[in-house]
């Protein structure tokens, strides 16, 4: 007997102009190395039934041109944003490393208690992407989606499939249009397929 599947592609956006730094939810576009390395990614590589994204544009205007090329459906799912980093927003890791060296250190290894000020909290930011993905599981079963997000969105996934707890959030690299696989057979579980891996 066919057991139903439902594969869900994730894949963080490419650089953004401005090169790397901490963005969370502040709205930069792609860099043209951003574009390139997203259309890379994805090539003419299409299966997908459904396209997911982030509404902040270095992921959205990435997802509404796949979406157009290839004639898909496409929703935009706030819950998919970034988390909120408060003052960080915009600075980058060696300038915080040499800034605020304790402080990054905590933020590192202890963010449920160490976010910066103003910032999402860590427990908040893992909840609602779980309710965004568990409502993607219900609603696209036996389909193969694209959500075009984060590298934060990605980690707090991740850390939702394999059961592993909030204060590990930041303890996976995903790099630039890095993509990662989730399966889910029938009524199981949902199962890591690739993690940094690619679609062909």
């Amino acid at each position: 007997m066919n057991v139903k599947q439902t594969v869900v592609d994730l894949i963080r956006h490419g650089e953004p102009v401005g090169g790397h730094r901490i963005r969370g939810q502040s709205d930069d576009p792609l860099s043209e190395l951003g574009w390139s390395q997203m259309r890379a990614a994805v090539a003419d590589y299409a299966p997908w039934q459904h396209i997911i994204t982030s509404p902040l544009q270095r992921c959205s205007a990435f997802a509404r041109e796949l979406a157009a090329r290839h004639d898909l459906p496409l929703s935009v799912d706030a819950r998919f944003k970034e988390i909120g980093f408060g003052v960080w927003e915009g600075c980058a890791h060696e300038d915080l490393k040499r800034r605020e060296p304790a402080r990054y250190g905590r933020f590192r290894n202890e963010p449920l208690t160490h976010m910066p000020p103003g910032a999402e909290p860590v427990e908040e930011f893992v909840a609602r992407t779980a309710a965004a993905w568990r409502e993607l599981l219900a609603a696209h079963a036996g389909q193969q989606v694209l959500v075009v997000c984060h590298a934060g969105v990605i980690r707090a996934v991740l850390t939702t499939v394999l059961g592993a707890p909030a204060a590990h959030l930041f303890r996976s690299e995903v790099r630039y249009a890095g993509l990662t696989r989730v399966r889910v057979a029938g009524d199981g579980e949902p199962q890591l397929v690739f993690h940094g891996g690619s679609l062909s």
